[in-house]
């Protein structure tokens, strides 16, 4: 496997590290960094200036609006904004449906949904979980019956992210309750404003409305807006989760968080000495380190893999497994580092009054707390475990 990179290349990187530097807006970059993301427009506000130079869809093939990279060239580009902590982009959309749109949708429905994903003038939200249904997916029992040219829907979501902000959601119903579940099931595009959707906030522990439920009361679905064929949305789940795994990962992310997580190490002292010059911590950023660099070169041979044309398969749980731990852990020696000033912001719950301590403390204990979800999203860890046993293993 060659690692190294090539004059283009390199001259690549050099064009997307200006770009950033001359486009990203400072109050941004300060947001990325404080965890201070609350409302669309901020969410939104980087998606529409890549958009504008037309990199906002490094996966998407050119005919849909794609910028053309090559796989190389899309490993850059997310090293570069990393580096430079821009904001990261909502994937529910771009990353997710839109893939599972232009792979398995008609005509009609690829010029219709694919410039506004694109533009980011639609944001989608994700409606896979439910309460009886997360881990084990395939047990989902929100129902679609088929009546004319319409499905009604019945049922309950939950864990939905952003979906206070969403226009769209791509739903998993169940359609024939009568066969093996995963046989049964159709991937549905639901407008949000459609009468009978119901969408409640859960407050997470740091304060953060970042999730939801969303109900389904006789929400009438066009059949139009099936992608593929009726029973067989399974498939296309599975399509669309293989992209979300690989994504979790979170290479190029989980380095910048080391860094930092350095710095922070730097400042703060034990007995009078640097904390990170102490032979305990250094050694506990050191096997994180050790294992970011062994996840980062699975990474790259799944990218070599796709150069070549090869689709993804176990090793997307294998990249969501290591990626997700990793993240975790960086919280986890960041709040160990901070100590009695990563306590929990009271900010979020309605404390006018600016935290105690430096300002890389600030919101650490809340991204601490949110983190822990990062090893269920995406399918939980130990189900990720029992794909690699099965797929890889043969167990």
């Amino acid at each position: 496997m060659d690692l190294s990179f090539s004059p283009e290349e390199e001259a690549f990187r050099q064009e997307v590290r200006a770009f950033i530097r001359d486009n990203l807006p400072a109050h941004l970059k300060g947001k990325v960094r404080r965890g201070d993301f609350t409302a669309k427009e901020d969410y939104l506000a980087w998606h529409r200036i890549l958009y504008k130079r037309g990199w906002i869809a490094p996966h998407w093939p050119k005919q849909y609006g794609g910028p053309g990279w090559t796989v190389t060239q899309r490993y850059i580009f997310n090293e570069e904004c990393a580096a430079a902590e821009t904001p990261q982009i909502i994937p529910f959309g771009l990353l997710m449906c839109a893939p599972v749109i232009y792979t398995f949708g008609n005509e009609e429905q690829k010029a219709k949904f694919l410039p506004r994903i694109l533009s980011g003038d639609d944001w989608w939200c994700q409606g896979y979980s439910e309460p009886g249904a997360g881990s084990d997916l395939a047990s989902l029992k929100t129902r679609a019956v088929r009546e004319g040219d319409h499905y009604i829907v019945n049922g309950q979501k939950t864990w939905t992210t952003l979906a206070q902000f969403a226009d769209w959601i791509f739903c998993l119903v169940r359609t024939d309750p009568n066969v093996k579940p995963q046989e049964g099931i159709t991937f549905l595009l639901i407008d949000m404003k459609t009468p009978g959707i119901t969408v409640k906030p859960i407050i997470v522990l740091d304060g953060a409305h970042e999730v939801n439920e969303v109900f389904f009361d006789d929400v009438k679905v066009p059949v139009e807006n099936r992608v593929g064929e009726e029973n067989k949305g399974w498939t296309y789940a599975k399509f669309l989760l293989v992209n979300e795994r690989s994504g979790i990962a979170g290479v190029a992310r989980s380095k910048k968080a080391i860094d930092r997580l350095k710095q922070i190490a730097e400042a703060e002292t034990e007995d009078g000495r640097p904390l990170m010059s102490t032979d305990d911590f250094a050694r506990k950023v050191a096997e994180t380190e050790i294992e970011l660099l062994a996840l980062e070169y699975t990474e790259l041979r799944t990218l070599a893999k796709e150069a070549r044309g090869e689709m993804a398969g176990p090793e997307s749980s294998i990249l969501k497994i290591k990626g997700t731990e990793i993240q975790q852990r960086i919280t986890e020696l960041t709040l160990e580092a901070i100590g009695y000033y990563a306590y929990p912001d009271a900010r979020a719950f309605g404390d006018n009054e600016y935290p105690v301590g430096p300002d890389y403390a600030v919101g650490q204990a809340g991204h601490y707390f949110n983190m822990r979800k990062a090893s269920i999203y995406g399918g939980s860890n130990e189900i990720q475990r029992g794909i690699i046993a099965k797929a890889v293993l043969g167990l």
